[in-house]
């Protein structure tokens, strides 16, 4: 068994913290299955919903960035390379270190990163915990399971605004019985509407069905 842990991570140094604040692009992802050398510091990243010369410029001026090259470029997302300074903090090397794996990393809304990690159990979780209090690192835990073995990738492709309005409704009782919120209470809730409320639903739980309880 291992453990799935979703967090929210923020620290001024953080790897291209000060471009994700920039608002330079809507999201920034890790690409975390490209091949990556720690002795350089190099990554690939997809980033989406930039102007790359606006991108470009807020990686000139971040001080957590050495140095950067464009691979490729589309209409909706540009890739790049990115290698990091060394005041530039990298949680991925600690997690290595401690077993486990960083299946993925985007940008989120605090101006920080959301991570989804594998470790090994509870005590390299505490351990890793600890490492980012020492550093003043935010660490806002989100969710985590067990899970059968290690896979290299998601255990599912809940999306996160799938996962939201399912959270949303089993706290507010959705799936009591009887039933103590309607549709239209998530709808407030979420502030999209009843119809996208029960289809993000309505996908979310036959992900999950799919994705864990069915055997391939």
């Amino acid at each position: 068994m291992s453990l799935i842990t979703v967090a929210d991570i923020a620290h001024d140094d953080l790897a291209l913290t000060p471009t994700i604040r920039s608002d330079a692009a809507s999201e920034i992802d890790v690409i975390s299955q490209s091949a990556t050398d720690p002795e350089t510091g190099l990554f690939f990243f997809v980033v989406k919903g930039a102007e790359c010369s606006a991108f470009e410029e807020a990686l000139e001026v971040d001080h957590t960035v050495s140095d950067w090259r464009l691979v490729s470029e589309r209409d909706d997302a540009a890739v790049y390379r990115i290698g990091h300074t060394t005041d530039a903090i990298l949680l991925s090397p600690v997690i290595t270190e401690l077993g486990g794996l960083m299946l993925d990393a985007c940008s989120n809304d605090t101006a920080g990163w959301r991570v989804r990690l594998q470790l090994s159990d509870r005590e390299a979780l505490s351990e890793l915990w600890e490492y980012c209090e020492a550093k003043d690192i935010t660490f806002e835990l989100n969710r985590m399971f067990r899970q059968d073995g290690w896979m290299n990738g998601e255990p599912s492709k809940l999306t996160d605004a799938q996962r939201d309005a399912l959270v949303a409704a089993y706290e507010h009782g959705y799936f009591e019985e009887p039933r103590e919120a309607a549709l239209d209470d998530l709808s407030e809730v979420l502030d999209i509407s009843p119809t996208a409320v029960s289809g993000r639903i309505r996908r979310g739980t036959a992900e999950l069905v799919e994705s864990i309880l069915l055997d391939e």
